[in-house]
Order: C-alpha cells, then sequence, then structure tokens
C-alpha cells in the first residue's frame, strides 16, 4: 500500500522540488533571473499573436463583394465621424493655445500615439494585466497612460527589450485621478474586482464631495484630469449611478462601471510624452 502511494506522488515530486528551490535562492538571483524569464516567454507570445491576426486575415478574405462593400460604407461612414472629431479637437487645441497666451501660463506637454497590438492578458486576483507587442525598441517609458477608443485603459507598468506590460485600470492596486464631467473636484479612482461579476469592469471612486449627487437616470460620468501628469483631460472612464457616504463621513464613495469591451481589446494606445523625447 505504501509503495502504491509513493508511486502515486512521483509526478509531484520535480515540482516540489523546484518550489523547494526557489524558496532558497536569495531575493537578489531572484530579480536577476525574472526579466530574462520574461523575455523567454515574449516571443510564444507574440508568435500566437501574429496567428490570430493571419486567422483573421484568411477570415476576411471569405467574405463576399457585397460584405465588402457595406463594410467599406460603415468605415467611410466612421471615417466622416473622426473627421469631423479631428476638425474640432484642433479648433479646441487653437483656443487653448490662445489662452495660455493670453494669461501667459507654460504650455501644456503633449503626446504621441503609439498604436501596439495586445499579444496576451494575465487576469488574477491581485492584477489585471496585458502585454503589447512594443517596448524599449519603441521608446516606450514606464508609467505612460494607455487609452483606446472608447477611453482610458491604464498604464505602463514595465518595460522589455520588444513587449510591455501594461496594468488595467480595473487592477485592485491601479489608481488614478479623475473627475466628473462638468465638476473640477479631483477625485481619486482605484481598481476593484468582482468575483460575482467579473465579466463587468468595475472601479472604486472616492473622495466625491457629498454635494454631488448621481442616479440610475442621471449617471454621472468619470473623465481623466491633467492633475495626475499621465493622461489629457476629458477622457472617458466609466460611469456612476450610486454614492454612498464613505467610513470617514466627509466624503461619498461608489462603484464605477467601465466599458465592457476593456477585457477584449485587440489594440491600444500609449501616450508618451513629447517631453521624454
Amino acid at each position: 500500500m505504501a509503495r502504491k502511494t509513493v508511486d502515486q506522488l512521483k509526478p509531484f515530486l520535480p515540482l516540489l522540488g523546484l518550489l523547494v528551490l526557489w524558496i532558497v535562492i536569495p531575493i537578489g538571483i531572484k530579480r536577476t533571473l525574472h526579466k530574462p524569464f520574461y523575455e523567454f516567454q515574449a516571443p510564444s507570445w507574440e508568435a500566437l499573436s501574429w496567428m490570430r491576426d493571419l486567422q483573421d486575415y484568411w477570415t476576411y478574405r471569405t467574405y463576399t463583394h457585397g460584405e465588402l462593400i457595406q463594410k467599406g460604407r460603415d468605415l467611410a461612414r466612421l471615417n466622416g465621424a473622426y473627421r469631423l472629431k479631428i476638425m474640432e479637437n484642433e479648433t479646441l487645441r487653437q483656443e487653448n493655445h490662445r489662452l495660455e497666451q493670453l494669461l501667459g501660463l507654460p504650455r501644456q506637454p503633449g503626446f504621441r500615439y503609439e498604436i501596439a497590438r495586445v499579444t496576451h492578458r494575465q487576469m488574477g486576483t491581485w492584477w489585471h494585466e496585458m502585454i503589447v507587442r512594443k517596448g524599449a525598441d519603441y521608446n516606450i517609458p514606464e508609467g505612460a497612460g494607455v487609452v483606446y477608443a472608447g477611453g482610458v485603459v491604464g498604464k505602463v507598468q514595465k518595460v522589455y527589450e520588444g513587449t510591455s506590460v501594461i496594468r488595467l485600470i480595473t487592477s485592485p492596486n491601479f489608481r488614478m485621478v479623475a473627475t466628473f464631467q462638468g465638476d473640477s473636484q479631483p477625485l481619486f479612482i482605484q481598481g476593484w474586482q468582482n468575483n460575482e461579476q467579473f465579466a463587468i469592469p468595475e472601479g472604486r471612486v472616492r473622495n466625491v464631495p457629498v454635494s454631488l449627487k448621481v442616479s440610475e437616470n442621471n449617471p454621472g460620468m468619470l473623465i481623466s484630469s491633467r492633475l495626475g501628469g499621465v493622461f489629457p483631460s476629458g477622457l472617458p472612464i466609466g460611469t456612476v449611478q450610486h454614492l454612498e457616504q464613505s467610513p470617514s463621513g466627509i466624503f461619498q464613495e461608489g462603484a464605477v462601471t467601465f466599458p465592457t469591451d476593456l477585457y477584449h481589446l485587440n489594440e491600444v494606445a500609449i501616450l508618451v510624452p513629447m517631453y521624454s523625447e
């Protein structure tokens, strides 16, 4: 009987040996091996990403002429809407520049948008991360903001030679400054994991003044603030439908609902500050 028990445990012995070895290895060696081990995994994630892109390409090749014409029309309408937005943004940019000169304010630093393809996602209890196919080879700095068409995605947590790790806004240890649309009071946003509704990206907003009211019929829209120094002002973040008194009794806090496509992005834009170059 004892012999049979030992035979059943044999497959787990190498794993146990590696665990014991990892425990006794000094912290300095672990830190030294962390980056080479990550760089060793990165090519496999990138290869899988290229394979998915190739699969999408051959899927698009199966579309009929009618389907391609319809998608071309939809794309033309979308491009037309984006052109209008670009003109509006250029008008606002010129107005901001005029006011800066009129008031003698220092010019705010700009950003360049580095488009990066998502290769891998890591959704754990303590962090929500995604890996993209650009890193130090494209001068991506750590701490840079990451956005997409629907608003804020997160921040660059770690930069490697050909990849970057992005910490999502839903990660429990994520923090950023924001404001409600139409209000200038700075607020504090933290990622939040809800195991019961994991498919719905959520967070928490704190330090909300008691005078501010929101409801299901009149939800509050959270937007980014330049006070954090990472994102430009006005980018959409999420909505708040209910606020409750915080434990301190001075402010309010509540749940933030982020866009549902946040966990399914294929491309993101990294905001690289112009002065960093």
